[in-house]
């Protein structure tokens, strides 16, 4: 899925000529913290709440105050997880989007995002969820996915947790199966690591056991 598909018609952008208190009166309608500032399709920049807050009169016009605009947008093209990463990055509520002409063409917000992922179904299918600490030089997905697959499941979805300076990194992954009794069993049996597991079998792990495993490892 790409930024284009996000969009929401909800939020619209302001003009320059727009008075700074109508930005504070739409992020709080809107439920947001921050506000794109479009002249025609002309991409400005966007506007901040908190720099809203600090203005001695909101009055004047978003020109006038000279509000400071942050020129942060995606493209149409970006994928849903570089949006991600450019709303994490710059701690944004929303994101404008624009066309290869630089043309302004909506808005993503954080919760229209997280809306997505959550229909996803690496999220929302029912399933189990494994995490290993391995070795970034033993780390091998097809080994790890012949495992799970030996066990009659199939992994939905999966990502790494890294850690800068270190050769160690956490992959977490989830499966299409809530008793990961016979899967965890085998990766023991091959040495691996589990740091956490989370089913719906109503099985209580050892997680101080499994924490001081991975104290253990991290020491190595």
């Amino acid at each position: 899925m790409i930024a284009r598909d996000l969009i929401t018609e909800e939020i619209p952008p302001l003009k320059p000529n727009e008075p700074a208190l109508k930005a504070v009166s739409w992020m709080d309608e809107f439920k947001v913290s921050h506000l794109p500032v479009v002249d025609g399709r002309d991409f400005l920049g966007i506007i901040s709440e908190s720099d809203l807050l600090d203005l001695d009169s909101a009055s004047n016009s978003i020109n006038e105050s000279r509000v400071p605009l942050i020129s942060v947008f995606s493209y149409a093209h970006h994928h849903l997880f570089e949006v991600a990463k450019t709303l994490s990055d710059h701690n944004l509520s929303v994101i404008p989007v624009l066309n290869s002409k630089e043309q302004y063409i909506g808005s993503i917000t954080i919760s229209k995002l997280m809306k997505v992922i959550a229909e996803m179904s690496v999220v929302s299918d029912t399933g189990g969820i494994i995490e290993l600490a391995l070795n970034v030089n033993d780390y091998s997905l097809a080994e790890i996915a012949q495992i799970v697959e030996s066990n009659n499941a199939k992994i939905l979805g999966s990502f790494i947790t890294s850690h800068p300076d270190s050769t160690k990194i956490q992959l977490t992954f989830k499966t299409n199966r809530n008793d990961l009794g016979a899967i965890l069993q085998t990766f023991n049996r091959y040495d691996y690591i589990v740091t956490a597991a989370y089913d719906q079998g109503g099985r209580e792990e050892d997680l101080k056991t499994r924490y001081d495993s991975f104290m253990k490892f991290l020491d190595l």
